[in-house]
């Protein structure tokens, strides 16, 4: 399931999660993040028991793009023990995301 965060909830669903975290930034007028978005909500189902994953709308929480340098959107920052450790910026393909994603998950 995926989790939309804020700047409230952003330390507890990200940072302080025992899992790594995929986070999803993105925005309703973003074409390409609505094209990457069902493949999030797809791993967020099928990855469920060692990933959690989480969006954040920019337009509403621009402060948390802007303290991790989001400069375009789709961007997939992966997560591990409250740092970042990867990103995919763009709407790539399933297969490359999955690549890319499956790195950090061992």
């Amino acid at each position: 399931m995926k989790v939309e965060v804020n700047r409230e909830t952003f330390d507890d669903e990200v940072l302080n999660s025992t899992m790594p975290v995929l986070v999803d930034f993105w925005a309703n007028w973003c074409t390409p993040c609505k094209l990457v978005e069902p493949i999030v909500d797809d791993i967020a189902k099928k990855y469920s028991s060692k990933l959690k994953v989480c969006s954040i709308n920019v337009d509403k929480a621009g402060e948390l793009a802007t303290s991790y340098n989001i400069r375009s959107i789709p961007t997939l920052l992966i997560f591990k023990h409250g740092e970042p450790v990867d990103s995919i910026t763009g709407a790539l393909p399933r297969d490359l995301i999955l690549r890319k994603l499956n790195q950090h998950l061992h």
